[in-house]
């Protein structure tokens, strides 16, 4: 049996807060890129903390990559793919891309298991950035990729972030677990069951 263990909203929106400050001070992104759909909801409520005053929010963007088979609702059944497929990708021809060259840009998801989901979005944006720096004309502008997660699950890793993520301390993980299965709560169907087992396992709300 694969461990589990029971993420509640009031557990991640504290782990947002504790890194914020760090973000801020390592990094401080002027835009957010959230890989659907574990990244939607901490890169909306890292947002908050980000914000300073005086200062616009920062704009968040959306990504959608796909890697589980599905093979029901048992995590037992459940088996990591091998290959990333986009069911969300940002605008090569419009404004989207545009808007990340020159920037500090934050990529945003849930947890780091394999990594290979978080190379593949890291490489492809390198990717298209610099094609649209080309289009444009605006190749001396340099734009930096940071991440965050939630999760970082101790263990091997499949996929390789580029060393400009890893040796400069671009990338931070709110927490880092052993090779269990994490239950967030925007994948519950019953948030009262959800949160009852999280407390069982001392999980503070």
């Amino acid at each position: 049996m694969v461990e589990k263990i029971y993420v509640t909203y009031n557990q991640v929106h504290k782990l947002c807060q504790n890194s914020a400050e760090q973000i801020l001070n390592d990094f401080n992104p002027n835009l957010m890129i959230a890989i659907g759909g574990g990244g939607y909801v901490p890169a909306r409520i890292l947002r908050s903390f980000l914000k300073k005053p005086g200062n616009p929010n920062i704009p968040i963007q959306a990504i959608g990559l796909s890697l589980y088979e599905s093979l029901g609702t048992d995590p037992d059944l459940e088996k990591p793919g091998t290959k990333v497929t986009r069911t969300q990708w940002l605008d090569l021809s419009s404004l989207e891309m545009a808007n990340l060259i020159g920037k500090n840009v934050l990529i945003v998801d849930e947890v780091d298991d394999t990594r290979t989901t978080l190379e593949y979005a890291v490489r492809e944006l390198q990717k298209d950035v610099e094609e649209a720096q080309r289009k444009l004309g605006r190749e001396g502008e340099k734009t930096i990729f940071s991440i965050f997660v939630l999760h970082n699950k101790d263990k091997k890793k499949k996929g390789e972030l580029p060393k400009s993520v890893i040796s400069e301390s671009m990338y931070r993980a709110a927490v880092t677990v052993g090779d269990v299965w994490i239950c967030y709560p925007w994948e519950a169907t019953d948030i009262e069951e959800h949160d009852r087992l999280s407390r069982e396992q001392g999980g503070e709300q």
